[in-house]
């Protein structure tokens, strides 16, 4: 018998919607490249900022960067979450929490990058909300899907992974070092900060895709190899997030072009083409995977 439905997530998912909409916004109304300025780094470096809107006092390389991510979110990622949001509002069901868990992990993955990666601005307590409502709401949903796990329930569905899918998890998780521990190591060699350090303490981007990502894509992987649901689950979220960076990345780059800024054509091959070419492999598996649907009602307490 299926009990009450969770009542705080839906609240959660307004006040998701919500900041997005207000931080978004803020951001793409930043994109004035004619404010900028040179500055001294803590490094000794002259670095050229940004000098306008929210990101006035990020530099001139990273607020397109950040600015392209916020058109991203509110073009293709809010109206996901809010198909997402309204789906598991009227169904407690395995496929719409799956659905809802990897959204809100494009989103988490989206606030902390503004949280400890945007200089401090009169945002930063919205960045600090969001991503702490982001990290609460996929956790409850996680813990849920934890729990169909332990029950035994899944057994009774079937959930496919293809030995492509299993490639595909092992790949891009090397990949996100083959992208970024290049830089380290370099800069660690010539005892030197890194290239576009700039005016940052450190790459956030670099924390979260090889101390977080990537372990869990080989995560993923071994559990994927066992027939875990949790490796379904992940795998899921895993590619929902392959999707919508490889379609942040290229917008990224538009509005730095778009500003001035020369991108080496290296650069554009392991910074951006590698995510592009891993967001492709990762729709035609998530299309492989389309119409596949586990069946199932929670058996929820209300929290």
């Amino acid at each position: 018998m299926q009990e009450k439905k969770t009542v705080i997530l839906p609240i959660l998912h307004v006040i998701i919607i919500l900041l997005l909409l207000l931080i978004t916004i803020s951001g793409i109304c930043s994109f004035d490249s004619t404010c900028s300025y040179e500055f001294i780094n803590q490094y000794g470096n002259q670095v050229r900022m940004w000098g306008a809107g929210i990101y006035a006092y990020d530099s001139y390389f990273k607020a397109p960067i950040f600015i392209g991510s916020d058109l991203t979110i509110l073009v293709f990622v809010i109206p996901l979450a809010l198909v997402n949001f309204h789906k598991i509002r009227k169904e407690e069901g395995i496929e719409n929490h799956i659905c809802c868990f990897g959204t809100l992990s494009v989103l988490l993955y989206y606030s902390a990058s503004l949280a400890f990666g945007v200089t401090y601005n009169i945002l930063h307590l919205l960045y600090i909300a969001l991503f702490g409502i982001c990290f609460y709401s996929a956790g409850i949903i996680f813990i849920k899907l934890y729990r169909v796990s332990i029950s035994g329930e899944e057994k009774n569905w079937k959930y496919p992974f293809t030995k492509g899918m299993k490639i595909y998890l092992f790949i891009a998780g090397i990949s996100l070092f083959a992208a970024w521990l290049p830089d380290i190591v370099a800069s660690i060699a010539r005892g030197t900060s890194l290239e576009l350090i700039e005016v940052y303490t450190t790459e956030v981007t670099y924390v979260f895709d090889m101390g977080i990502i990537s372990p869990l894509m080989f995560f993923a992987y071994h559990l994927a190899k066992k027939g875990n649901f949790m490796g379904y689950v992940l795998l899921r979220m895993i590619l929902k997030v392959c999707i919508c960076v490889g379609i942040m990345l290229p917008i990224q780059t538009i509005f730095q072009l778009m500003a001035g800024i020369s991108i080496p054509f290296p650069a554009l091959m392991t910074k951006v083409f590698i995510f592009v070419l891993l967001a492709a492999f990762a729709v035609y598996f998530a299309c492989g995977l389309k119409g596949k649907i586990i069946k199932g009602i929670f058996q929820i307490t209300e929290i």
